[in-house]
């Protein structure tokens, strides 16, 4: 393998030559991290995780290289700079989402107050209903079951588990609309 060309070791890694591609790795590997060790600021994991998915693509994706167009190490380093791009953006995503996940869970008194309070309330307004209907609000929305589910547990006909169901959200609608007076 040592005495082929990089054409040819590309052409072999496509025909899933694992020699192949470790020669690849072997000529590149130490140019690839330094390129991905720069882009990165010096951090040395993304650095080998980038080196990872350049040659993780070389064997997974029907890339083509034309030795016309110029030498492999540049081709080779393109797809570096390619990666590193979606490796970045993929990061920023990740951390604005964290971030807003985060922001979004920061204690605020307020809304922790208001949260149980409106808990008390739909229970308070969930307790004037029959026993029947209070048993479909749980296994619905509380154990997640399925309209279907909740017509085998019954035991009675979906079209009745509907209508109790649509009985139900009127009642706790009028009842929470009167501020849980009766």
């Amino acid at each position: 393998m040592h005495t082929k060309s990089d054409v040819e070791l590309f052409k072999l890694v496509r025909k899933k030559n694992r020699g192949a591609l470790e020669e690849l790795y072997d000529r590149y590997g130490k140019v690839v991290f330094s390129y991905a060790y720069k882009f990165s600021n010096k951090q040395v994991d993304m650095s080998k995780e980038i080196t990872q998915l350049v040659y993780l693509r070389l064997w997974t994706t029907g890339s083509s290289y034309e030795a016309s167009k110029g030498k492999f190490i540049n081709w080779l380093l393109t797809i570096t700079r390619n990666i590193c791009l979606d490796y970045v953006k993929k990061e920023q995503r990740h951390n604005q989402q964290d971030d807003r996940i985060a922001i979004e869970h920061m204690a605020n008194p307020k809304n922790e107050i208001e949260e149980h309070i409106n808990k008390q309330f739909i229970q308070q307004a969930k307790m004037k209903l029959t026993v029947k209907q209070q048993r479909l609000i749980d296994l619905l929305y509380w154990k997640g079951c399925t309209l279907q589910e909740i017509a085998k547990i019954e035991q009675e006909p979906i079209g009745t588990v509907k209508s109790r169901l649509h009985q139900s959200l009127k009642q706790l609608r009028l009842y929470i609309g009167e501020g849980g007076r009766e």
